[in-house]
């Protein structure tokens, strides 16, 4: 503290020019050019810009910095963090926001400092291709965080290493070398990779290594990764790929089957492309090829056992043993000709007995079959299915010509339309029975050798036509329905049984209308033919007075023939009327055509 003594005993001094001082001036010199020579000696800096200071004070709150101007800045501690050994003294960068505010005070960040020259590390490091450093902060979706320079980039799992990464916790707090790949300028977004590091040393090992290949070179490797089409292997730089199907002689659905991640195996070059750096590895080709353990004793007709391992609409592949398959083709599945899919006899995995019907160890292939584990039905047919035997068959399918039925499973046979009914007159067989219905039938004939039957089902039944013959003699008057109507006539449906025909002349009724379909009406017998099958009707000739003779079948002698038209004329004759004059002119031209 000053004590009054002390400020008396101060002696001015003795060439002050206190003149100059009270006007302003002092060595000839005014104030405002003294002024304008102290600003001179300050720095010349610009808002907006980072420049060097110096650390003057350090506290829990603030850092004092000086930047050569004519204030000094201070900056929050917290800005520091980073840095706890900071201390008086200490060169940083800052960055000038403001020259002065409110309070007339410079404002200065040292954050905003270290930002912007990141940005200009990282552009400058992406521009120059170099290495920089970075700290591994945390995990997000799909890849790391990664602290460098300041700034936050993001590290892509598929960058970390060569081989795929399962656990990305173990590099959480490291430090590591990454290169800078790509700069979002617009939304300050970086992201790097430390594999583009690796894969730049590995390029030159792999060159040498591809340099140094030959086909059928056996070498070991790790299973880098397991895909659904095969396995790629690390050959310590470069990498291969073992397709499912050199996995194993055998089948292989999936290939972790046969290896697992990380393991150590052997593996045989069987090709490589040294321009687009491919490498076909196999492992199934380091054990000889099962064809060539295969019994030598195996021949055609031996019974041999297996498991399906792959269906086909036409056949099913059986492995009989390990790379060792053989085929069963649909048609060796059963005695049945019917078309069928193999999928309605077996699936994968069965375990099935077969036997070898066709053996070329040359080509390795193998034929197989099921069917022939079962007696051919067809080579004692004339036993089982004798003409003349009766059976239950099964309706397969129809055509316009009759019906094709199973007897059994490999003996079908067909029934012809014309054998469905004595009496019936079937358009289409689908009229008569259903698909996959029961129907009973007799064995006509038998064709071995085309492995053919023929069929009947109205051979189950005695001949109808034998009484018929008795039944409808021409003349006879029947009950009888009209059941089809058509153009040229109807088709009525006999109380006894028969089917008759009958013109539209003879379907005219007493009152003059026309008989309609579904009428029940007598009708007379005009015509019966045995042999065809005819029978022909009239309903108008049982109400007419008319009354004639009942007519002989056509096939009896012309003497018979004369004396009955004779008799028919007189009888007519002595009856007529005019509604009769057709049937006089119709039997006058018979006589005169039989003469």
């Amino acid at each position: 503290m000053t004590k009054i003594e002390d400020v008396k005993n101060v002696q001015p001094l003795a060439d002050f020019n206190w003149d100059e001082f009270e006007n302003g001036t002092q060595n000839g010199a005014s104030k405002s050019d003294l002024t304008k020579a102290y600003d001179e000696t300050l720095n010349k800096i610009q808002e907006h810009q980072v420049v060097e200071g110096t650390v003057i004070s350090v506290d829990k709150k603030e850092v004092v910095v000086n930047i050569g101007y004519k204030s000094d800045g201070i900056i929050p501690a917290s800005e520091f963090r980073y840095n706890p050994d900071l201390k008086p003294g200490d060169k940083v960068e800052v960055y000038v926001e403001s020259q002065e505010d409110k309070r007339g005070q410079l404002v200065l960040s040292h954050k905003k400092a270290r930002l912007q020259k990141s940005w200009e590390n990282i552009n400058k490091a992406l521009e120059n291709d170099e290495i920089v450093q970075g700290y591994i902060k945390s995990r997000t979706k799909g890849g790391m965080i990664v602290d460098v320079f300041g700034i936050e980039a993001f590290l892509p799992g598929s960058q970390i290493d060569v081989h795929p990464i399962r656990d990305y916790d173990v590099f959480v707090g490291k430090t590591m070398e990454f290169k800078i790949v790509k700069i979002n300028q617009e939304f300050r977004n970086v992201v790097v990779s430390h594999k583009a590091l690796i894969e730049a040393e590995l390029e030159a090992q792999r060159k040498e290594i591809i340099s140094h290949l030959e086909k059928g070179q056996i070498l070991e490797g790790t299973v880098k990764n397991i895909t659904s089409y095969g396995v790629f292997v690390d050959l310590g730089g470069v990498d291969g790929l073992v397709h499912i199907t050199d996995l194993s002689w055998g089948r292989v659905s999936d290939p972790h089957e046969v290896v697992t991640l990380d393991e150590k195996i052997n593996v045989v070059i069987l090709d490589f492309d040294e321009d687009k750096k491919r490498i076909a590895l196999g492992i199934k080709q380091l054990t000889p090829h099962p064809w060539d353990s295969l019994d030598p004793n195996l021949k055609v007709g031996d019974h041999v056992k297996g498991k399906v391992v792959v269906m086909a609409d036409y056949g099913a592949f059986v492995e009989i043993q390990p790379g060792v398959e053989g085929l069963i083709h649909v048609s060796e599945m059963s005695w049945s000709q019917h078309l069928r899919s193999a999928q309605e006899f077996m699936k994968v995995g069965d375990e099935v007995e077969a036997v070898i019907l066709t053996l070329d160890r040359d080509e390795r292939k193998m034929s197989l079959g099921i069917k022939q584990l079962k007696e051919d039905p067809w080579e004692t047919i004339e036993v089982k299915y004798p003409v003349g035997s009766k059976h239950i068959a099964k309706v397969r399918n129809f055509t316009n010509f009759g019906i094709f039925v199973e007897l059994e499973e490999g003996v079908d046979g067909l029934i012809h339309i014309s054998d469905l009914s004595w009496t019936k007159k079937v358009k289409h067989p689908s009229e008569f029975t259903s698909q996959g219905a029961e129907i009973e039938v007799v064995v006509l004939e038998i064709d071995k050798e085309n492995r053919r039957l023929s069929l009947g089902h109205k051979q189950l039944e005695s001949n109808p036509w034998d009484e018929y013959e008795e039944i409808y003699k021409p003349g006879t008057i029947h009950n009888g329905k009209i059941t089809e109507s058509m153009d040229k006539g109807a088709v009525i449906t006999l109380d006894e049984g028969g089917e008759g025909f009958a013109t539209p002349k003879h379907l005219v009724k007493q009152d003059g209308t026309q008989a309609q379909l579904g009428e029940e009406l007598p009708f007379m017998v005009i015509e019966f033919v045995k042999d065809t099958k005819r029978i022909i009707l009239s309903h108008s000739r049982t109400f007419e007075e008319v009354k004639e003779e009942p007519r002989r079948p056509r096939h009896a002698a012309n003497g018979a023939r004369k004396q009955d038209q004779s008799a028919q004329i007189n009888n007519v004759a002595a009856g007529t009327s005019l509604g009769d004059l057709d049937v006089l002119a119709d039997l006058k031209k018979k006589m005169e055509g039989d003469k």
